[in-house]
């Protein structure tokens, strides 16, 4: 279930000499950062860790700066996630995360001339959005057009649908997300009853896998957080998971091999047990509270999953099932084909329904 590979930078797309300005999407994430551009008939995303880390040129003395794969795998000692709780918390990080997003522009050859639409959290946090808006107004790219929609809105576009069906239709949507799990009604791409929590979250995953694979291995393997992230993504599945084997180095000398057959299932399913929850008896019940009649139509309608934790192969059939029993009817679940991408392909949608409409 690996999502981690990045796209190489290519050459600039051509608009056919077309005076209108290219429409793009934009998803800054706490783990992944996704850009969806066009690319003749379909798209091309870049796709890529939300990280950075400097080196000092040893030759000029310049400072250099490295993101995303590069920099997490060359720098582990150093590198900086700048947008570790959805968004830049200060000025510093916001400085950081404009760093960090201007070597992605200039490296993937992303066009200026464009209208950009940004997936952005639902996060109570003003200090956090102002500080994430500053650094959206100072990117490179956006000259004609700068937006921002709801990224569990963006994130529902390609699920249902090939085109904006999302935005004319009456749905709930849960984002499965790094930093926090959060769940939303659209009625026609108005936003209800926004919900979000950080108790449930792909990051806390990753620390649970960490303390299990600890257990498991009776105290002899320890792992950081960004290994037990490796592992979900590489091995957690629903459907047809395997035990799987790795090496760790010991302090002496030698090597240990060890096999990991519950820790990441546990972690997982741990999880889908908890957003689960949160879903049926907090968000559910103030939806229901607020707007019965919108309740009853969602409920009736496909929910759509995003985000990071729903790439795990079986997690929609999952939640679907643990849903219905918690709810006590049926429930259907749905997820867009590439989840870490949906928010930025959704948005890059909106965007194109933006510049054929002249809204710039």
């Amino acid at each position: 279930m690996s999502d981690s590979d990045e796209n190489e930078a290519e050459e600039p797309v051509e608009d056919g000499g077309s005076d209108e300005p290219t429409p793009i999407g934009v998803k800054l994430g706490s783990t992944r950062t996704v850009i969806a551009i066009p690319d003749g008939d379909g798209l091309r995303t870049v796709k890529t860790l939300t990280c950075l880390a400097t080196y000092e040129d040893v030759i000029t003395g310049e400072e250099r700066v490295l993101y995303g794969e590069e920099a997490a795998t060359e720098y582990p000692d150093r590198v900086q996630y700048t947008l570790r709780s959805g968004l830049p918390e200060d000025e510093s990080g916001a400085d950081l995360t404009a760093t960090f997003f201007e070597e992605v522009i200039a490296a993937n050859d992303v066009p200026t001339d464009s209208a950009v639409v940004y997936a952005i959290p639902t996060i109570d946090n003003e200090r956090g959005l102002e500080n994430l808006q500053s650094v959206i107004e100072g990117s490179a790219i956006g000259k004609a057009l700068i937006r921002s929609y709801p990224e569990s809105l963006c994130g529902s576009v390609p699920a249902l649908g090939d085109d904006l069906e999302a935005v004319e239709d009456i749905f709930v949507t849960v984002n499965l997300g790094s930093t926090n799990l959060e769940a939303s009604a659209y009625r026609r791409g108005e936003q209800l009853v926004p919900f979000t929590t950080g108790a449930v979250t792909g990051n806390e995953v990753d620390r649970m896998v960490a303390n299990y694979v600890e257990e498991e291995t009776q105290g002899r393997v320890n792992i950081d957080n960004t290994t037990a992230r490796e592992y979900k993504e590489d091995h957690a599945d629903f459907v047809d998971f395997e035990p799987f084997t790795d090496v760790i180095q010991q302090p002496g000398g030698g090597s240990h091999e060890f096999t990991i057959e519950r820790s990441v299932m546990d972690a997982v399913d741990e999880y889908v047990d908890e957003a689960v929850e949160e879903v049926a008896n907090a968000f559910l019940p103030e939806l229901a509270n607020d707007h019965i009649k919108v309740y009853q139509l969602a409920l009736d309608r496909p929910i759509v999953l995003t985000g990071g934790m729903a790439c795990i192969p079986g997690i929609v059939e999952e939640f679907e099932e643990r849903l219905s029993e918690e709810l006590q009817r049926d429930v259907e679940a749905v997820a867009p084909d590439e989840p870490a991408e949906s928010a930025a392909v959704g948005a890059q949608r909106i965007a194109k329904r933006l510049v054929d409409a002249g809204a710039y």
